[in-house]
């Protein structure tokens, strides 16, 4: 791996952390117990930038980087306890993502516009899929639930960033195709160069 590849990881890590912490200048951005963060965009933006491996290295670094006990998750927590959270699902979510939205637009021929936004959509709705049933069963199994709580309950709490969610989604799919482009413009310079 290049100091260049390092450099990215690093950066996606960081702008999960400045992006899971919106709520704590924004604390009514929390509904149902869920906050409404920039990780998804800054998720899917990854994996569309620097592809699957890369994309889902960054996730796994901003993950083990809270686990480790660095506040970088959402309202500025961190350490292994963040493992029986009822959102921790999302926080796992984010790897597989990333991971899934880079072999989409690795895989394709054509990277188009549409096949970016297509890779993000898909890695958005990873991310709610197995956030939102990582919360269900946490809160039916271990953690302590809101009275009446169900299934149609925990989807329905994320209808509220969904509008946001999918806009930032196609937005990384809009901008993504430039950045892959001249990110591998550069690296083949360079190796034509050298």
């Amino acid at each position: 791996m290049k100091a260049k590849d390092l450099t990215f990881i690093a950066m996606f890590a960081a702008l999960m952390a400045i992006g899971a912490n919106i709520t704590s200048w924004a604390p009514f951005l929390v509904i149902g117990g869920v906050p409404i963060t920039l990780q998804t965009f800054f998720c899917v933006l990854a994996g569309a930038i620097l592809g699957a491996k890369r994309g889902a290295m960054a996730m796994t670094v901003y993950m083990l980087i809270g686990l480790f006990g660095a506040p970088v998750f959402a309202r500025f927590n961190g350490g292994f306890s963040i493992v029986v959270a009822p959102t921790f699902g999302f926080i796992l979510s984010f790897i597989l993502a990333a991971y899934v939205t880079g072999l989409l637009v690795e895989k394709s021929a054509n990277r188009s516009i549409a096949r970016f936004i297509t890779a993000t959509i898909v890695g958005m709705i990873i991310n709610y899929v197995v956030g939102t049933n990582w919360m269900y069963m946490a809160y039916k199994l271990w953690a302590e639930a809101p009275e009446g709580f169900s299934y149609t309950m925990a989807w329905s709490w994320m209808l509220v960033p969904l509008p946001k969610d999918i806009i930032l989604s196609v937005v990384a799919g809009v901008i993504a195709p430039r950045i892959y482009k001249a990110l591998n413009e550069h690296q083949t310079y360079n190796e034509n160069v050298a």
